[in-house]
């Protein structure tokens, strides 16, 4: 009887620390009402369990957000011991991709560490990093490792046989928000391939160049890691912010959306930081930075 009651109380307790914030779900909703196209965000507050679910289990793009599952499927063969991390890798000219991109300027022949390559992939969202480790991983065993490791839905989807259908909808990689914050929480806490993998990942995430948007709603002696995707119809941002209260997760992802402009001031753009600072404010509600007056002189952004 004691066992039972024991049982009964560790399910409860379970099952009540993910809950969700009807607050923060209200807060969010209003943001999103007057936006055009959809939106699926997922929140969670790994300290308190609190959750906010829109939308996070529809399928959206993730445009240069499969990296991070690229950089899994990487660091699972180096844990095995089929590469190395510091190994010399030799670039050829068929590996470019014409974006303009650091890794894309590289001559025919030159020679480049793997994890210089891994780094331009995560920090940079370097496109031409990214095809090349995905190549020789392969996107078969990165959709492996998902999943084996437990996603539903992640998957790559170009250059993987089978997966022309999905890649026609969806583009590079689909994924929803909520399984987004799956793989950010896993790297967080050193399940993904292995404790000395994850950390290694998670010190990649905690450097991005491209911090302009959800990142730039944050104070900059927080450390967060993070990774955007950006197409035409698309935007989306992943963090998992370290912040003094608790770490908190969260993803938003958009889709069909009517402003395909990639100017820092589009209205995805605009919602995603907006969004961002909501969550900073509630889940730290007593912090007072302010971004300073002429920031934008000094922002990491694209030409517009």
């Amino acid at each position: 009887m004691r066992l039972k009651l024991v049982a009964a109380l560790l399910l409860f307790t379970t099952v009540s620390f993910a809950q969700t914030d009807t607050k923060l779900t209200a807060k969010l909703n209003d943001l999103i009402k007057d936006f055009h196209g959809q939106v699926g965000i997922y929140v969670h507050n790994l300290k308190t369990g609190q959750t906010v679910e829109i939308n996070a289990d529809t399928l959206f793009p993730t445009a240069s957000m499969i990296k991070v599952s690229i950089m899994c499927g990487l660091m699972d063969k180096i844990d095995k011991g089929e590469l190395k991390y510091q190994q010399n890798l030799i670039f050829r000219d068929s590996l470019r991709y014409d974006t303009g991109d650091i890794l894309g300027q590289a001559r025919d022949k030159d020679t480049i560490e793997l994890s210089k390559v891994a780094m331009l992939m995560i920090t940079m969202s370097d496109n031409t990093a990214s095809v090349w480790l995905q190549k020789l991983v392969t996107g078969e065993y990165i959709n492996n490792w998902l999943q084996q490791n437990g996603f539903e839905y992640m998957r790559v989807n170009s250059r993987v046989k089978g997966r022309e259908k999905m890649r026609s909808i969806y583009g590079w990689g689909v994924t929803t928000p909520r399984e987004m914050c799956k793989l950010f929480t896993m790297i967080r806490e050193g399940k993904a391939v292995s404790p000395a993998a994850s950390e290694r990942m998670y010190r990649n995430l905690c450097h991005i160049y491209w911090d302009d948007n959800a990142l730039e709603s944050i104070p900059p002696y927080i450390q967060a890691a993070s990774k955007q995707g950006f197409v035409d119809a698309s935007r989306s941002e992943t963090l998992m912010v370290n912040a003094p209260h608790g770490d908190y997760v969260f993803s938003i992802i958009t889709k069909n959306n009517k402003d395909h402009s990639y100017a820092h001031s589009s209205e995805a753009n605009t919602f995603i930081r907006n969004v961002s600072a909501l969550l900073w404010h509630y889940f730290e509600p007593g912090d007072k930075w302010q971004q300073p007056d002429r920031y934008d002189k000094f922002m990491n952004k694209d030409n517009e």
